[in-house]
C-alpha cells in the first residue's frame, strides 16, 4: 500500500487570478476557430460566387446585406482584427519583449480594445461609403 504525500497539486483556474492576458489568450483561439470554421468557407463561397456569375452574386450580396449576414460578417472582422493584434502581440513575445508584468497588461487589454475599434472604423467607412 502506498503512503499519501504531501506534495502539490496541479494548478488549476481557482488558484490563477483572473487576468487580460486570459482573456486574450482565449479570443485567439475562439477567433482562430472562428475565422477558419467560418470565414475560410464564406471566403469561399463569395469568391465562388463572383466566378459563377451575376445571379450567384446577387443572391451571395442579398443574405450577406440582411442584418443576419452584415452579423456574421463584423462578427469575422472583429475575429480578423483581434486574431491579427493578437498574433503581433504574440510575435513580440517570441522576440523576447513584453513580459514586464504591466506590459504584459498593456497590450494584453489594448488587443480587445483596438480590435473594436478597428471594426468600428471600418465599418463606418464601409457604411458611410455605401449609404452617402
Amino acid at each position: 500500500m502506498v503512503k499519501p504525500t504531501n506534495r502539490p497539486l496541479s494548478p488549476h483556474l481557482g488558484i490563477y487570478k483572473w487576468g487580460p492576458h486570459m482573456l486574450v489568450s482565449i479570443l485567439h483561439r475562439a477567433t482562430g476557430d472562428a475565422l477558419a470554421i467560418a470565414g475560410a468557407p464564406l471566403l469561399i463561397w463569395w469568391l465562388y460566387s463572383i466566378s459563377a456569375g451575376p445571379e450567384t452574386y446577387e443572391t451571395f450580396t442579398g443574405i450577406m446585406t440582411h442584418p443576419v449576414g452584415l452579423f456574421v460578417l463584423i462578427g469575422m472582422t472583429f475575429a480578423l482584427f483581434e486574431h491579427t493584434y493578437s498574433g503581433l502581440r504574440h510575435f513580440v513575445l517570441d522576440a523576447g519583449a513584453g513580459y514586464e508584468l504591466q506590459q504584459n497588461r498593456l497590450w494584453s487589454s489594448a488587443v480587445p480594445v483596438l480590435a473594436l475599434v478597428s471594426t468600428a472604423a471600418l465599418w463606418f467607412f464601409i457604411y458611410t461609403k455605401l449609404i452617402g
